[in-house]
């Protein structure tokens, strides 16, 4: 069976995203989760490698997350990277400056955000994506780029 293209990704993606109570909550909620990630892997300790400096963990992590839409589309992987380096340097300022450990931070956003998400496909009435296949977990963010994308006038 030959690979689907990022547009069959965003199109089987958008079936269950029809809603726009739904879709709102996605533009919300999606973007948080992917934050919540990267903050979750900043939070795990690391070495601090003359390559990598500190928040190893998030960095290889988000290589791996790269390297998935690196494979499907150059432009979609530059906007991703550029939302990438902004959650890091959010969760490294967190870190940092927050008066609350990044985990716990990142441990209620992310609660509250599944909460949203799932609460908008009741709405919508039809199951998130990523109970048929996991990898719409990245999708969900390339399908929200996509669509500020299309805004721009930006293919991809």
């Amino acid at each position: 069976m030959p690979a689907r293209s990022i547009q069959q990704w965003l199109d089987e993606y958008g079936e269950s995203h029809q809603n726009g109570t739904n879709e709102l909550i996605h533009w919300i909620c999606v973007p948080v989760i992917f934050f919540t990630v990267i903050g979750f892997f900043a939070s795990i300790p690391s070495p601090v490698l003359p390559v990598a400096g500190g928040y190893l963990w998030a960095k290889l992590a988000m290589v791996g997350c790269l390297a998935f839409y690196w494979m499907r589309s150059i432009p979609l992987f530059v906007g991703m990277a550029l939302w990438c380096l902004f959650c890091l340097g959010l969760a490294m300022r967190l870190d940092t400056h927050a008066g609350r450990p990044l985990w716990a931070i990142c441990l209620v956003l992310f609660t509250v955000a599944w909460i949203g998400q799932f609460i908008g496909h009741h709405i919508e009435g039809k199951k998130p994506s990523f109970l048929k296949d996991l990898q719409f977990l990245l999708i969900g963010p390339a399908w929200l780029m996509s669509k500020l994308y299309a805004k721009l006038g930006i293919g991809y």
